[in-house]
């Protein structure tokens, strides 16, 4: 007579929040995958559901409590993890009947607190860990964190407070991991952690061996170098303006790393600058601009600005973007100030109403659209590489090597539809508008 096996318990897990959250995401699905769960995609179907939180701003704690409701109206059984994970009495004094709550990166206590909500039926006769980890990003780009934590003390900014001080990964295992995707189908490796350009200061920059021989050094500009040897695109985000980022651009000229740097600037004005208790000597940093597209002229910068700062004057807002006509970054974001519990920012005098919050952060985003109009259509006439992200009917979207996934702009084509999700293939731009580009495949 044949064997019935159990089925194993389901878990469904709901992800808000950065791409560090989502890598912690993938790596609680894959824990819990090798442990005997199955995954499930919607809440009817889940004996648990994981709400990964984000806790940067007031508004993003809102959407996580509003997510972590939604769970329990939709299922019941609810475990919290993540960053707001360290407001584990406001959880619970909203919703007192969540089964756990764990803070960030916390993998063992929140894979605990599933096997002790859902336990996994005992059986011999199955193996159920996974070949390769599970990813929740398409197949052909994946999230490569590098180090938690931040040393950072800026004052709009409690990632400190959740997440702890600077930890990096060791670099023969960040390489190890970076195979692996690579050889699964990764095309295109984006670096991520809370600040790139740090990593590695935590290990005193120590060298560490190879597998195949050889030795790696804890320090960007190795660790940019050896993943570049890969054959996939490494993508690099949260970089700030250190003085060795300089070594990079030349790996970018070569076409080691893509010419792509997002670097959270903030602000210009040395006023507002020092409250926010960041490095305040923009006209180096124009200097350093200059001389990195002197070097690659290719390069692309992101930056994501911080509109009404407590004591941002009309006059801090106009330098800012006189800063921009100058700095001419290819992608901006922008965000209006948030007071968040337990920054230092919040107790700055003279803050900022909210209609000039939204009248400033109009203006931002109206000069910033049209550089980058102006940007995109200097490229049309040029063939670019594009990498495929979705395919439909006879046209495809994709990125080009100035474009990081979800946050940038996108490259449209017609008479595509022979193309398949992850091909990288040359383009013709015809066209462009504020924030995309338009073409066709070249034969």
């Amino acid at each position: 007579m044949a064997r019935e096996l159990p089925l194993p318990p389901k878990v469904g897990m709901v992800s808000l929040g950065c791409p560090k959250n989502l890598v912690d995401s993938e790596r609680i699905l894959t824990k819990l995958r090798a442990d005997g769960y199955a995954l499930s995609p919607d809440y009817a179907g889940a004996d648990v559901v994981l709400v990964n939180t984000c806790g940067f701003l007031d508004s993003a704690k809102e959407e996580s409590l509003e997510a972590i409701g939604e769970a329990i109206a939709e299922n019941g059984r609810v475990i919290v993890t993540g960053c707001m994970g360290a407001e584990a009495e406001v959880i619970r004094s909203r919703f007192p009947q969540v089964l756990a709550v764990t803070g960030a990166h916390q993998y063992e206590q929140v894979v605990g607190a599933v096997h002790e909500a859902a336990p996994v039926p005992p059986s011999p006769f199955v193996d159920l860990v996974p070949e390769r980890d599970l990813k929740l990003t398409p197949r052909h780009y994946s999230y490569l964190k590098i180090s938690e934590g931040c040393n950072h003390r800026c004052s709009f900014c409690i990632i400190p407070a959740l997440r702890g001080d600077l930890a990096s990964r060791r670099p023969d295992a960040i390489l190890r991991e970076a195979e692996k995707l690579v050889a699964a189908g990764t095309r295109e490796l984006l670096v991520i952690s809370q600040d790139t350009s740090a990593y590695g200061l935590d290990l005193r920059h120590a060298d560490y061996p190879l597998k195949g021989g050889g030795a790696v050094r804890a320090h960007l500009t190795d660790l940019a170098r050896a993943l570049g040897g890969l054959g996939a695109w490494v993508r690099l985000h949260y970089v700030y303006p250190y003085p060795h980022v300089d070594q990079l651009i030349p790996l970018m000229a070569e076409g080691l790393v893509l010419p792509y740097l997002d670097i959270p600037f903030q602000h210009a004005a040395p006023a507002v600058l020092r409250r926010m208790k960041r490095p305040a000597n923009d006209a180096k940093v124009l200097d350093r601009i200059r001389a990195w597209r002197a070097i690659c002229p290719d390069i692309a910068l992101r930056s994501t600005f911080v509109v009404g700062f407590p004591g941002e004057t009309e006059a801090d807002f106009e330098y800012l973007l006189e800063w921009l006509d100058e700095a001419q970054l290819d992608r901006v974001g922008a965000f209006r100030f948030e007071p968040v519990a337990g920054a230092a920012a919040n107790a700055l005098p003279d803050p900022v109403p909210e209609p000039v919050k939204e009248e400033r952060y109009a203006r931002l985003m109206a000069k910033t659209a049209a550089i980058s109009a102006a940007k995109l259509r200097a490229k049309v006439g040029r063939t670019l590489d594009v990498i495929i992200d979705r395919v439909d009917g006879d046209g495809a979207s994709g990125r080009s090597k100035a474009d990081a996934p979800e946050i940038d702009g996108e490259v449209h084509l017609r008479d595509a539809g022979h193309l398949a999700p992850g091909a990288i293939v040359p383009v013709r731009i015809e066209d462009a508008d504020e924030h995309d580009l338009y073409g066709v495949p070249r034969a």
